[in-house]
């Protein structure tokens, strides 16, 4: 049976704080085969990670940095001087392969390595049941796409690290390294039930257009022939300052673009970054030409809100008891929550019925359609189910 607890501390000292939340989650558990852990920027994360490694002696850690904070049953979890949240499993019938690595080469042949590294940290030589991942911003989906020419395609859940300025500061890590440009992994290794729900949760509108000229692999030039700004500020009514440099980061947030797939379906939010000078925009992740976008919109109320209904969806979606949860959430959406975070807390408790959870805030989520599909997106929830 999988057994979970969580602990959590905002002690200013980076190693009392991993101290005091590991002796939180050890107490009761054996067999321990992973932790979670989420922390803060301004902990030097080495020495956070020692501390805690020194209370969880062999288990493997994975995780990175969150935006503001981390809500556990506890609470939002935040300090100015740091915070730190745990999540460990136990299970005798679990394996968990952890890796991590530094950018070796291109993100693809980093992720590549990786996935074999993992392997072998797991003593497999089969591809896993599922897999978490954690990367920085930028190239996400090249690490995914290494990691699928090992171990095919797999359902995955995860997040992009994130810091609380986006200045670049985030960093990621497993027990064994720490890095801000690189990747990490742990594949599962269970007959237990697993679900993931993928989700913006925005509502979807009627103004839509096919991608003609992108720059890049990130940058939106052209809607139907039109410089992309001027087509965003058509279908939003938003003015020249609303969309001007990284005043667009903000507007957005009630305002992303989506983008579809072959089939006319909603694959995953994209979140316009930065209204460059020349028409153009900055957006979170990969585009294509050719590809199908469409706006989408949703209130403060209905960002909130949404997470009550995707965790119902979820438990929906899971075959099974539900012994934990991994709630992964877009750090955009907890910026325009702003002061009202408390209410995500609420709706989480009072949907998880007393599941166990720990949910991070991240600038990118990764999560699996419905048809099997991995996608990276930004403005998303990766809502993920462990069964008992």
């Amino acid at each position: 049976m999988l057994n979970v607890k969580t602990g959590k501390s905002i002690n200013p000292n980076a190693a009392a704080a991993g101290k005091e939340a590991a002796a939180q989650v050890k107490a009761d558990l054996s067999d321990m085969k992973v932790a979670f852990v989420y922390s803060g920027v301004q902990y030097n994360q080495k020495e956070l990670l020692k501390a805690i490694s020194d209370e969880l002696p062999g288990e493997p850690l994975i995780g990175n940095t969150s935006f503001t904070g981390v809500v556990t049953p506890e609470g939002f979890i935040s300090g100015d001087d740091g915070f730190v949240g745990i999540m460990s499993m136990s299970d005798k019938d679990l394996t968990v392969g952890v890796a991590g690595m530094p950018k070796e080469g291109t993100a693809r042949e980093t992720g590549h390595k990786l996935a074999e590294k993992a392997l072998k940290a797991a003593g497999k030589t089969e591809a896993p049941a599922y897999f978490y991942m954690s990367a920085p911003s930028g190239e996400e989906e090249y690490y995914l796409k290494g990691i699928t020419e090992v171990i095919g395609r797999v359902p995955f859940f995860g997040g992009t690290a994130a810091d609380n300025t986006i200045t670049g500061e985030w960093l990621l890590y497993t027990d064994e390294m720490v890095t801000a440009e690189g990747v990490s992994v742990a594949f599962f290794y269970t007959d237990k039930p697993f679900a993931n729900k993928f989700t913006g949760a925005y509502n979807e509108t009627d103004k839509a257009g096919v991608i003609t000229k992108i720059c890049g692999d990130r940058t939106l030039t052209e809607i139907d022939g039109k410089p992309a700004l001027d087509q965003y500020r058509e279908w939003t009514g938003a003015s020249a300052e609303d969309v001007a440099g990284g005043n667009l980061l903000s507007y957005a947030i009630c305002h992303p673009l989506a983008v579809k797939d072959r089939l006319g379906d909603l694959a995953a939010i994209r979140h316009p970054m930065n209204g460059n000078d020349d028409g153009s925009m900055a957006i979170g992740n990969n585009l294509a030409v050719g590809t199908a976008v469409v706006l989408m919109e949703a209130t403060v109320d209905e960002i909130i809100e949404s997470v009550g209904k995707t965790l119902e969806d979820l438990k929906k979606k899971m075959n099974g008891s539900i012994a934990a949860l991994h709630l992964v959430h877009c750090g955009g959406r907890r910026a325009g929550i702003d002061s009202r975070i408390n209410e995500v807390y609420d709706q989480v408790k009072a949907h998880a019925d007393g599941i166990p959870f720990i949910m991070e805030f991240t600038f990118g989520e990764y999560g699996y359609e419905d048809d099997g599909n991995n996608t990276c997106g930004g403005l998303m929830l990766s809502f993920t189910a462990f069964g008992k």
